[in-house]
């Protein structure tokens, strides 16, 4: 793709402007003092490395789904988003207009709560391995015998530490109370709770369930604020509803179901994903984007 370096970095070149900070899939830059511009590439992570094939699009997808779930959900308010159009670039971004078109958000600085907010509908991925070695999820009991994929009897608010360069530590409720104290902790899994009910009612009318996903969120003026992205499919996990089947993944689990079955040790740095693999992920971001969002 036109302006992005090679390889694992796979950044956006942006003439005249230089990333604050740069994290696996995504670009900050700075605006004015209450402003930031995040900017988000074609780059895929699993298991905390980012691998050197890029997805043509999804940094795209990425962005506009977020929008749309800021845009559509009340119970997402208030969020961090301000703009997503291209006439809102200030300079230097606005001489690359084209380039950062649907791949960027205007959105309010705040100060970031420090916390992974996980949500979950069904036992699976890291939830699922923590309940195998221990019987519990967050430190939650739960009934012996579960499969991969199971209904959990209600929601579940699985916390997990904020690390932006190595690996999520799941970690429980009063983990997360130590960490950000009582009332934010409620205040957060209350936030969660809404926005993913809201997310899953509108998502089953598309013929889509909700499994799980994670929030982050941000202080501004004694609010707390939604910020980064919301319900990807990055961020969530989206299993189409065919029948009896649910298992029909629209997600990156499919990119980590395949790694699974290479001879890597999840160190970086990570494998090639063959052609077809890289169109088969591309065209499965695209058509999430399409059963969410209908366009």
């Amino acid at each position: 793709m036109t302006g992005m370096s090679d390889r694992a970095s796979a950044r956006l070149v942006i003439p005249g402007a230089t990333p604050h900070y740069s994290g696996k899939v995504r670009d900050v830059y700075e605006l004015e003092a209450d402003r930031l511009l995040i900017v988000a590439t074609d780059n895929l992570s699993a298991f905390d490395v980012v691998l050197p094939t890029r997805i043509p699009g999804k940094g795209q997808v990425l962005t506009r789904v977020s929008a749309f779930w800021f845009r559509r959900l009340r119970s997402a308010e208030p969020h961090h988003l301000i703009s997503t159009r291209v006439e809102d670039l200030p300079e230097p971004f606005s001489r690359s207009a084209e380039l950062l078109r649907d791949r960027f958000m205007v959105v309010r600085r705040t100060q970031r709560v420090d916390l992974e907010c996980v949500v979950r509908a069904r036992l699976t991925g890291s939830g699922y391995k923590d309940y195998l070695a221990t019987g519990r999820v967050a430190g939650i009991a739960l009934p012996p015998g579960l499969e991969d994929g199971a209904k959990l009897p209600d929601l579940m608010f699985t916390p997990a530490t904020k690390n932006d360069r190595g690996h999520d530590e799941n970690i429980t409720w009063e983990q997360a109370v130590e960490m950000v104290g009582q009332d934010t902790a409620e205040a957060l899994r209350a936030r969660s709770f809404a926005i993913f009910r809201e997310a899953s009612i509108y998502a089953a009318t598309r013929g889509v369930e909700l499994v799980d996903t994670k929030f982050e969120f941000g202080h501004l003026g004694g609010e707390l604020i939604l910020i980064d992205e919301i319900l990807s499919p990055d961020s969530s996990r989206f299993w189409l509803k065919q029948g009896d089947q649910l298992r029909n993944v629209m997600d990156k689990q499919y990119v980590r179901d395949y790694l699974e079955t290479l001879p890597w040790d999840k160190r970086d740095p990570g494998p090639e994903l063959p052609p077809e693999m890289v169109e088969r992920v591309s065209r499965m971001y695209r058509d999430a984007e399409r059963r969410l969002t209908g366009s």
